[in-house]
């Protein structure tokens, strides 16, 4: 439904046409029409040709973009005198323009549009060099903004996919040496067991001595951490015992029944169970169970991590979830942990220091990994391999907090003045874009109502993010 235009005074009172003059402000009230949505209708729809240009008197509006096959909300916002629609009418020809955004009713609202295309001329009649600057500017900065977040993504996308390869890699290799060794084990048992087979064992003997087995190889996940003095110590009181009791190369076999936390007391046990003329025999044979059961666990740890891996890498990515939606901070900090793992390497110490307690906040979560990411990243090349990176959560009121810190160098305070400026780096030439903060800015401001904050002295810099525990009514 349509209504005659803002008189001139209304018109004046939005700030985007509080400084035209009365002429030009004639011609706006004269092409201008009023147009009212209902809440949860479509306003435009991205892709289709781009005829007007929007600007919100009253009610709240989103806007949405469809990335890789999902749609994606960008904005919301209720602040009147917000446009949209067609808003590069500067550059495109009519023929090119099309809509880059739906645009959904939030509430109930009403748009003051303009036709695009003869607002366009008008537009640069107006301001002739001003519509040329704009023009250029615009075209400059969305063919370097493409050409630099392309290159920006593939390198950050061959960093992380190398680091969870080499993460990956590490559990495989030793599921497929333990599957190899286990298959060896595995014929070392059937062999031992055909042997005491053909020394006429009684069989209640032999029930008796499977009987040890499970008992002994259910001990194996309970067995203790020993420091590597308590290995060795525990080692000769076994080889010892074999020694004593004519077991040949004990001392091939302690290692196996201390990494399975058995001690001597066990061994006598047996001892009393089999008898001295299948004590080698019997040996032998749980030391096959024993070390099989470590190889199972072994397996069963090896592809748990893989699991977890895969994991982590869906949660980062946020694959199969909603793009907004109540989140755990903490979800999104470890998982960017163990995507970035490769580049933290053994010399960076991680300490985790979260309060558990604080409330799930709404968010973008693929986003605000990408913050995390950035802020960890510039963290890790700042210590140069070498220090302590901490994270830290705990909440204020209706606001969560999140600080990461660094023992780096620090920050200079002419440089922490304009670290969030798109564009500016430390970095050597190819080394940065100068990108990552500003989207990581951009991201937490502007798309979570949230706030960001640096304090740095030589050996303690800290990034505090902010974000609100509730819906917020511009996001």
């Amino acid at each position: 439904m349509t209504q005659p235009a803002l008189p001139r005074e209304e018109l004046r009172g939005l700030f985007l046409f509080e400084h035209l003059s009365d002429a030009q402000l004639d011609w706006i009230e004269q092409n201008a029409v009023r147009e009212e949505f209902k809440a949860d209708s479509v306003v435009i729809r991205e892709g289709d040709p781009a005829t007007c240009f929007y600007v919100l008197l009253n009610g709240a509006l989103r806007m949405t973009r469809v990335v890789a096959g999902a749609e994606v909300e960008m904005k919301r916002s209720d602040q009147r005198g917000s446009y949209c629609g067609a808003t590069q009418f500067l550059a495109y020809q009519d023929s090119e323009a099309t809509y880059g955004a739906t645009i959904y009713a939030v509430s109930d609202l009403t748009f003051l549009t303009l036709p695009a295309a003869e607002f366009a001329v008008e537009f640069r009649q107006w301001f002739p060099m001003a519509a040329h600057l704009l023009e250029g500017m615009y075209l400059g900065w969305r063919n370097t903004d493409a050409l630099v977040s392309s290159r920006r993504r593939l390198v950050a996308l061959g960093e992380l996919s190398a680091g969870l390869m080499h993460e990956l890699n590490n559990p495989a290799a030793a599921a497929v040496r333990a599957t190899a060794a286990l298959r060896e084990r595995v014929a070392g048992m059937r062999h031992k067991l055909a042997i005491l087979a053909k020394k006429d064992i009684d069989p209640d003997l032999l029930e008796l001595l499977l009987d040890v087995q499970e008992r002994l190889v259910k001990q194996v996940g309970d067995a203790p951490k020993l420091t590597a003095m308590q290995q060795a110590d525990r080692e000769d009181e076994i080889g010892d015992w074999f020694d004593d009791h004519g077991i040949d190369q004990g001392w091939d076999l302690a290692s196996i029944f201390v990494a399975a936390g058995l001690t001597p007391k066990n061994l006598d046990h047996v001892l009393e169970s089999v008898g001295e003329g299948l004590l080698d025999g019997a040996i032998r044979w749980l030391a096959y169970a024993l070390e099989t059961e470590m190889l199972m666990g072994e397996i069963e740890d090896s592809t748990s991590r893989v699991s977890t891996l895969v994991g982590a890498a869906k949660q980062y990515s946020q694959m199969d979830r909603a793009p907004h939606q109540f989140i755990d901070v903490h979800e999104g900090l470890d998982s960017t942990l163990v995507m970035m793992s490769g580049k933290l390497g053994e010399g960076i110490r991680v300490v985790k220091e979260y309060d558990c307690l604080i409330d799930r906040i709404p968010a973008y979560a693929a986003e605000l990994n990408q913050v995390w990411t950035n802020i960890i990243d510039n963290a890790v090349g700042a210590m140069g391999g070498e220090g302590t990176l901490t994270l830290r959560t705990w909440q204020v009121g209706k606001q969560v907090r999140v600080e990461i810190g660094d023992t780096g160098p620090g920050i200079p305070e002419e440089v922490r003045q304009r670290i969030f400026e798109p564009f500016f780096t430390t970095k050597g030439v190819g080394e940065g874009t100068g990108l990552g903060l500003d989207i990581s800015w951009r991201i937490v401001v502007e798309r979570h109502s949230g706030d960001i904050k640096v304090t740095s002295e030589p050996g303690d810099t800290r990034f505090e993010v902010c974000l609100p525990v509730e819906e917020q009514a511009s996001l």
